[in-house]
């Protein structure tokens, strides 16, 4: 981005930390810049959400650890608000996989604190413009995630394409019942229940009642297993 915003205007900034140390440096690196005002500060994530209602800021920086209402669930809050500002968190964690949970509270990016006077001006710049701001080393975290949800998302969808009767004849299964209970808790015979498992098998490409488990627990249909009579 170039000194001056696409609209030639300052981005207007909201500083969201409960450090007045912290605050105080971020307000001297930011309000350096020609392009970013900093129009004001708040001590927790609350505060941060009423601020942000008030003044209306293009971009807020809210540090993650907060005490009360943390930065996480402030973004949240904003989200949920639909408010047109957008976040970037400032964290002291540098592990790429904190990236997953802040993005999908409603965050555009994050900085590292330990980085922040090299890569701050250039992310709050970044998500004034819409486009989220991502660490190169944490394209590898984005991307097993990514492929993680999409192979939920198909063993949801294949699961979803049981019947009825197989949807039973699957969870009774992972709660641990043998072929034979399953047929008597159905009324129908141990045969006839262990066809429907091995089309559950087919369809949904596993075969031990481990996979069972962990797929059931996974779609939310296995809290608390239930154990046989």
């Amino acid at each position: 981005m170039t000194e001056q915003s696409p609209e030639g205007q300052r981005i207007r900034v909201l500083l969201a930390d409960d450090h007045s140390v912290v605050r105080l440096g971020l307000r001297a690196l930011l309000g350096a810049a020609p392009d970013i005002e900093v129009v004001g500060e708040a001590t927790n994530g609350a505060e941060a959400v009423e601020r942000v209602q008030a003044l209306n800021p293009d971009v807020v920086v809210m540090d993650v650890s907060m005490a009360g209402m943390d930065g996480v669930a402030a973004t949240r809050e904003l989200t949920r608000l639909q408010v047109p500002t957008r976040v970037l968190v400032l964290t002291m964690h540098d592990e790429e996989a904190y990236l997953v949970p802040l993005l999908e509270a409603g965050a555009m990016g994050y900085v590292v604190k330990s980085a922040a006077s090299a890569t701050l001006l250039g992310a709050v710049r970044t998500v004034a413009q819409g486009r989220r701001f991502v660490r190169p080393e944490a394209a590898p975290v984005l991307a097993e995630e990514f492929v993680r949800r999409t192979a939920v998302d198909e063993t949801r969808q294949r699961y979803e394409s049981l019947s009825e009767r197989e949807r039973s004849v699957f969870l009774l299964f992972a709660q641990g019942y043998s072929t034979s209970q399953i047929g008597e808790r159905l009324f129908i015979s141990a045969k006839t229940a262990d066809t429907y498992r091995r089309r559950i098998n087919e369809k949904l490409g596993m075969s031990e009642r481990a996979d069972y488990v962990r797929l059931a627990l996974g779609l939310g249909l296995l809290a608390a297993p239930e154990s046989p009579s």
